[in-house]
């Protein structure tokens, strides 16, 4: 199977009308649409880091959650970051391709599989921009807010989580992988006694819990811990395609906890 040809199956599978009208993903670097697709490194981030495993691992195809390119290159040169990285791949032959908020709203993507994780169930979406962003679950059994942050730290392996406590016992709790500190009202909206996201802003970890008319619990989980997870799910969907193509995962977070 080709660059193109896995690109044109997973652009159908991860359609671009779920995309954020701002958002830039999709087949974002190809030096040679018809290389054919042997090994596969499924990452978050294309860093620098990264970009050296997969030339030095002798892989075809980075696949990334977060855009390789974000904002548009005005030039091509070894001096900036991004175009740096280009160029590189370009060299080895390397392809990449980021499915980025179009796989947070995909059912089975980032927030399903974020819901999963914690072991929600009765999973309902949510809108955010006008998509599906979000998701909401239930416990059969409550439990106190301490535990849900215990169990966080477990299920998703982040080294330490944000607790702004609105004195609700957890039950019903709505998630949002990565940025998800606009959806803060939504999630109240939607019935859920706690908000888990990989981030929040200060004034909301704040001022959420005096909220007129009822609080939320809000857990700050970390941008990578709560989009980590997906990764599997990619390369789950990779060996689908074509179970021939080796996929392999790299924790490539770059911020530590110290």
């Amino acid at each position: 199977m080709t660059v193109r040809e896995l690109y044109s199956i997973l652009n159908k599978k991860i359609p671009a009308q779920l995309s954020c009208e701002w958002d830039n993903d999709g087949l974002m670097c190809c030096p040679d649409g018809e290389r054919e697709v042997k090994r596969v490194l499924v990452v978050l981030d294309a860093t620098d880091e990264v970009c050296e495993r997969a030339i030095e691992g002798g892989y075809d195809l980075i696949l990334a959650h977060h855009p390789f390119i974000f904002k548009g290159l005005k030039t091509i040169d070894d001096g900036g970051a991004v175009a740096a990285k280009a160029i590189k791949l370009i060299r080895a032959g390397i392809s990449v391709m980021s499915f980025h908020t179009r796989l947070d709203a995909l059912t089975g993507g980032v927030n399903d599989t974020l819901a999963r994780v914690l072991g929600l169930e009765n999973i309902e979406t949510f809108e955010g921009e006008g998509l599906p962003l979000g998701r909401v679950g239930e416990y059969s059994e409550p439990m106190s807010l301490c535990d849900f942050a215990r169990l966080v730290k477990e299920k998703l392996g982040s080294p330490f989580v944000l607790v702004s406590d609105a004195g609700k016992v957890v039950r019903r709790v709505a998630v949002v992988g990565g940025d998800g500190k606009d959806f803060v009202s939504v999630a109240r909206e939607v019935g859920a006694d706690t908000y888990l996201s990989g981030r929040f802003d200060y004034h909301s970890m704040t001022d959420t819990p005096d909220t007129v008319g009822g609080g939320v619990n809000l857990i700050e989980a970390g941008h990578f811990y709560t989009e980590f997870p997906v990764c599997k799910t990619l390369c789950d969907m990779v060996a689908k395609i074509d179970g021939n193509i080796i996929c392999d995962i790299v924790n490539g977070n770059r911020i530590k906890a110290i």
